[in-house]
């Protein structure tokens, strides 16, 4: 009798989780092929916004744990998602919604009815892929000493040039201005350091901190106190 009970239980508890998982599966895609015009910009805008939260989020904690390399799918996501959001409800969905409607070809049908995962199945395709090569144009560099007290807009100019072809990598600044001295760090360490103009230092490659874009140095211009003027990023 009890052990009847407890199946009854069970079995109306799984039936309760499944009809709210469907009915939850359909709230959210009736709001995915809502198609007014306050539906698109609202979900456009929406999708922009969190798109671009993740990527500049992702962008400021890497350059401050460069380790943690798992922050570039979450970037990825974001970068692709201020795009791909407009792109879906302004395009992909107005056009599932006409060919669902109007399409006579088998092949037009299927395509309409699978649009839906297609696009989303691009998208992760994507995401992974822009997560795991990492192009330059997603791969935004910030630093804390940007963000430090002092002169907002020092009077400082000059231009890093770096040759890192070889295991010793030799850098100076051409037509430096406004700079007292020069350091080289990795990982929060100092591993060079020049005080005279155009400010030569060299260091060997298997010094620098590997990270998941490459291994990374950072050049400090710095004014006779010892503040960072400008922090210059360089990956080899």
């Amino acid at each position: 009798m009890i052990s009847t009970l407890v199946v009854a239980t069970v079995a109306g508890i799984l039936t309760r989780v499944r009809l709210a998982v469907r009915q939850s599966w359909r709230d959210l895609l009736s709001v995915y092929y809502a198609n007014t015009p306050t539906w698109r910009w609202l979900k456009s805008g929406t999708l922009v916004f969190f798109g671009f939260f993740l990527w500049m989020g992702g962008s400021v904690l890497l350059s401050v744990q460069p380790q943690w390399g798992f922050l570039t799918y979450p970037m990825a996501y974001g970068f692709l998602l201020i795009v791909w959001g407009p792109f879906t409800h302004f395009v992909v969905v107005p056009l599932t919604i006409r060919l669902r409607r109007t399409a006579e070809h088998p092949l037009a049908r299927t395509v309409s009815r699978n649009s839906g995962k297609v696009n989303l199945t691009i998208f992760f395709a994507l995401v992974l892929v822009f997560g795991t090569l990492t192009p330059g144009i997603m791969m935004l560099e910030f630093s804390p000493e940007t963000f430090g007290d002092g002169d907002p807009s020092p009077s400082v100019s000059g231009t890093l040039e770096c040759d890192t072809g070889g295991e010793v990598i030799t850098c100076h600044v051409d037509s430096p201005d406004g700079i007292d001295h020069v350091t080289v760090e990795t990982g929060g360490e100092e591993i060079a350091r020049a005080d005279d103009p155009p400010f030569n230092v060299s260091f060997e490659r298997a010094e620098l901190r590997e990270t998941r874009t490459g291994r990374e140095f950072r050049v400090h211009f710095r004014d006779a106190d010892g503040d960072s003027l400008r922090v210059l990023v360089r990956t080899v």
